[in-house]
């Protein structure tokens, strides 16, 4: 199984200094945290992408491209990268690029944000989001597994004769996650597709939470991509830990009082009693992580937020180290312990797509233009079964 941490890239006082970083601070900052969690042992570093303040990760290629040079193991990717308001050529360039510098060592996660006013800012409609994110993925998807493309839709410039560079690493397509907390059309697209389904439950009670998952391991066996429970599935959460939990309340307190991001709403306690915020010993933090499973069932992939609401570097790195050193591995012998036969104990990586391809003779072919290369399916056809997928969720309840 897959631990590593995310960052959001706020830009938050510190409410114990009243120091705030500027953005170039904050930026460096997250590289040294990368390259700490990947010196520490952990498998992930993800970054989000933001195109307003207080956040600053607006760029996650450039940031994930220099990592690729500083890190040595640790797999490099997004939570999230924009789907709805970047263009899904730009997209497919992006990452092709990067994941050939990395040598596969990244994967991304697809999502539509939670900014509204992004939308208007790239020249698109937030009432659109939903369809946005189905016609641009499935784009998206021709881009990395046919080498010429002719392509009309509804929200972009038609494509003739198009050929995306570079092409993707090994003739295969990143692998790709999709990223919702609350909408089941994207759980049903990461299902339609075989693809990672994320839940960023970092505010969420866990009912919420295995709700969707239910939802999407469902549908991926309704495709017939294998049995629900080989389904590829990942979860957020977010943790403060020291040696006693006394000493963690009591330094994690002021943070949460005062970060915008918690909307001085709840009290930390009954917080940490409705979502997965776990402030505590790092074994209060095994306990709460090791009965995901029983929510969600047996899952590949765990990212940690740990790196905001003003919290010093010093402080975040002293956390990474708790993390790598006490948490993640006791927290992956118990997971693994009950995993069953059969199913994965971690996402595919590069090299397990690759041998894949090349055992179904598919790898770094040309495809046929028009379909896609997994489904048959092209993205007017997607974009047709969009209320299809909203109705499939309004009939489970969501």
């Amino acid at each position: 199984m897959q631990f590593g941490i995310f960052t959001v890239s706020d830009v938050t006082t510190d409410p114990t200094t009243g120091t705030t970083p500027d953005d170039t601070q904050r930026v460096r900052s997250i590289l040294t945290i990368a390259q700490h969690a990947d010196q520490a042992g952990l498998d992930v570093f993800a970054t989000g992408e933001h195109h307003n303040p207080p956040f600053v990760a607006s760029s996650p290629t450039t940031m994930l491209g220099y990592l690729a040079g500083t890190t040595e193991n640790i797999v490099l990717s997004t939570a999230t990268t924009l789907i709805t308001t970047n263009d899904p050529v730009k997209i497919a360039e992006d990452y092709a690029m990067l994941q050939v510098i990395t040598d596969g060592r990244m994967d991304l996660m697809m999502g539509r944000g939670n900014t509204g006013p992004v939308y208007p800012w790239f020249g698109k409609d937030i009432r659109q989001g939903i369809n946005l994110a189905i016609e641009n993925y499935a784009l998206l998807r021709r881009l990395w597994t046919e080498d010429v493309v002719d392509w009309q839709g509804k929200f972009r410039t038609p494509l003739q004769g198009f050929t995306a560079t570079p092409r993707p690493l090994d003739g295969v397509a990143p692998f790709v996650w999709h990223g919702s907390i609350r909408s089941p059309e994207i759980a049903e697209q990461a299902a339609y597709y075989g693809d990672g389904f994320f839940h960023n439950n970092i505010f969420w009670p866990v009912e919420h939470t295995k709700t969707m998952v239910e939802y999407y391991r469902k549908r991926f066996e309704h495709y017939g991509h294998g049995a629900a429970n080989q389904a590829i599935v990942g979860l957020g959460g977010q943790f403060f830990a020291r040696k006693n939990s006394q000493d963690a309340v009591r330094e994690f307190r002021p943070y949460f009082d005062n970060a915008p991001v918690y909307g001085h709403g709840p009290s930390m306690e009954d917080f940490t009693a409705q979502t997965p915020l776990t402030v505590g010993s790092p074994q209060e933090v095994i306990d709460r992580y090791a009965t995901m499973r029983d929510a969600v069932g047996d899952y590949q992939r765990q990212l940690f937020l740990i790196d905001h609401a003003g919290l010093p570097l010093k402080t975040v790195l002293e956390q990474i180290d708790i993390l790598a050193e006490e948490i993640v591995p006791a927290l992956r012998a118990e997971l693994e312990a009950k995993r069953p036969a059969g199913v994965p104990s971690n996402p595919p990586s590069h090299a397990e797509r690759v041998a894949q391809a090349r055992a179904a003779g598919t790898a770094g072919d040309q495809h046929v233009a028009g379909d896609d290369h997994w489904t048959g399916k092209t993205a007017e056809d997607d974009t047709a079964a969009a209320d299809k997928v909203s109705r499939a969720g309004a009939a489970f309840g969501l």
